[in-house]
């Protein structure tokens, strides 16, 4: 493996794969809306998510191609919101299918994202990949996605859309905004507390693209997220004592509706149930470096 591509390689995702890749001495290109400075296996071509360009060069003789294309899902559903939310992550993935289906020799693997949030509410059954999906919002968005990624004939090409979780790092990941609010004494039960919340520390992401790449046999979609989702009321419990924080306010479901309206975002990331297993990455004999919560924990607050 020479040269892997990375479309919205600049967040928290793309940054730590790209210094992963990097590490390996592989050239990585990254497709982003921004400039950086390039070096010698790295560099950036803009694109604008949506249009064919020159970027389409830096596909031929790719060897893989990762897609973490879309707007943030921590905003207000307003109309507006929820057209970028769509928007960016669909035509991202059809323009990417489009340029594949014109190279003489197009990247032997593409791994593009998608969401464990595409199941259905459940606080008892667990969720695996050849489980139903739900509905609303979110669900349909990941079902747009996903036909959009698996409407295209790929042949010489393997597909894996990741069905992620939440992932935990202590560099720009949703794991700072918990451990803050929870340092603040609001890292209470939330809602009824019953919900379940699916996760994966950034290691153990990182470890399963890898292992992705190296395993032919894995394609279709593939759930990345550690073996053990936990209720809310549990997670926030072994939060604070990670912490060493003794109070706590626990957070009624009313005050999570009240909440959102003023942190502009939606109370369903944080009341729906994601009780959520990576059953292929299993069955397929990958390993996890933190498989629990304690462990995960006790490591990302070994740095502050």
């Amino acid at each position: 493996m020479k040269k892997i591509v990375i479309a919205g390689g600049t967040g928290f995702l793309g940054s730590a794969l790209r210094k992963h890749f990097l590490k390996k001495n592989i050239q990585v290109v990254v497709l982003s809306r921004s400039s950086r400075n390039n070096s010698t296996n790295f560099k950036t071509v803009h694109w604008d998510g949506k249009n064919p360009d020159h970027w389409i060069d830096d596909l031929e003789n790719a060897d893989i191609l990762i897609n973490l294309c879309g707007k943030s899902v921590d905003c207000r559903y307003n109309s507006k919101n929820r057209k970028e939310i769509l928007d960016s992550r669909v035509n991202s993935t059809k323009v990417l299918g489009e340029a594949i289906t014109t190279l003489k020799k197009p990247p032997v693997l593409w791994i593009n994202s998608s969401s464990a949030t595409i199941y259905p509410h459940s606080e008892t059954e667990y969720k695996t990949e050849s489980h139903e999906v739900g509905k609303g919002f979110s669900v349909n968005v990941c079902k747009a996605w996903e036909g959009a990624f698996f409407s295209f004939i790929t042949p010489q090409t393997r597909k894996v859309a990741i069905r992620s979780s939440m992932v935990f790092g202590n560099e720009g990941s949703v794991y700072k905004t918990l451990k803050d609010l929870s340092l603040r004494g609001l890292g209470g039960t939330q809602g009824s507390g019953k919900q379940y919340i699916s996760w994966i520390h950034i290691v153990d992401f990182i470890n399963a693209i890898d292992f992705i790449i190296k395993n032919n046999k894995i394609n279709g979609c593939v759930n990345v997220c550690a073996p053990d989702p936990r209720p809310n009321r549990e997670f926030n419990r072994l939060l604070r004592n990670s912490l060493g924080v003794k109070f706590h306010f626990p957070v009624k479901t009313w005050m999570v509706y009240l909440g959102a309206i003023f942190m502009k975002t939606e109370a369903e990331l944080v009341l729906k149930s994601r009780k959520v297993i990576p059953k292929k990455l299993l069955d397929s004999g990958f390993t996890f470096e933190f498989p629990d919560l304690e462990s995960a924990f006790n490591d990302l607050n070994r740095f502050g």
